[in-house]
C-alpha cells in the first residue's frame, strides 16, 4: 500500500499496490543444525520464483554470522526453531525464528530486493512477515505449543512436526 500523510495527522492509504493473494507452494528444506541452532528450514516461492543453491547459502550464512550472535546475546534459547527462505515477487526474504524461555519466539530477517545491490535496513523499516510467512509462523507456534508447552515437552516430536499449510 501507499500511505501518505493527511492533513488531520492520519495516514492516507492508497489500494494501487495490494496484491491479489494467490497460494505460493511451501518447500521442505530439510532440518539444519548451525551452531547448535536446529532449524526446521522451509521455502516459499511466489509465481514464477525457485530457491536456489545460492539463496540456500545465503540464509546459511545469514543464520550463523547474523542470527547465532543475537541467539547467544539474548540467552535463555531452546535450541530449536525454522527458518523461512521466501523467494518473493520482489525480493528474497530470510527469516529466522528461535525459541527461548520455553514460550518466546525471537526473529531476526534479512530482506533484499532483487534489484538492490544491499540488503533493506529491517531496523528502521521493521517489517515483521507478509502474509505467506505468517501462516508459517502460526503453524509453527502451534507445533510447539503441542510438542513442547506440556509435563513431558519432546524436542524430536517438535523437529518432525513439519507445518502443513494450506497452499491451494
Amino acid at each position: 500500500m501507499i500511505a501518505s500523510k493527511c492533513p488531520y495527522g492520519a495516514i492516507a492509504m492508497s489500494a494501487k499496490t495490494i496484491e491479489i493473494y494467490q497460494p505460493r507452494p511451501v518447500l521442505n528444506l530439510g532440518e539444519w543444525d548451525i551452531g547448535g541452532l536446529k532449524l526446521k528450514a522451509y521455502g516459499l516461492v511466489a509465481d514464477r520464483k525457485e530457491i536456489d543453491g545460492p539463496m540456500v547459502a545465503l540464509a546459511q550464512s545469514f543464520i550463523r554470522h547474523d542470527v547465532l550472535p543475537r541467539v547467544t546475546d539474548e540467552g535463555d534459547s531452546n535450541g530449536m526453531g525454522f527458518v523461512i527462505v521466501h523467494a518473493g515477487t520482489l525480493g528474497i526474504s530470510i527469516s529466522a525464528h528461535w525459541w527461548i524461555q520455553g514460550s518466546v519466539l525471537c526473529q531476526h530477517i534479512y530482506r533484499k530486493l532483487y534489484s538492490a545491490a544491499e540488503p533493506l535496513d529491517t531496523v528502521r523499516r521493521p517489517v515483521v512477515a507478509c502474509v505467506w510467512e505468517l501462516a508459517l509462523i502460526n503453524a509453527e507456534q502451534e507445533a510447539w505449543r503441542k510438542t513442547m508447552m506440556k509435563s513431558a515437552p519432546s524436542p524430536s516430536a517438535y523437529m518432525a512436526n513439519r507445518a502443513e499449510v494450506e497452499t491451494a
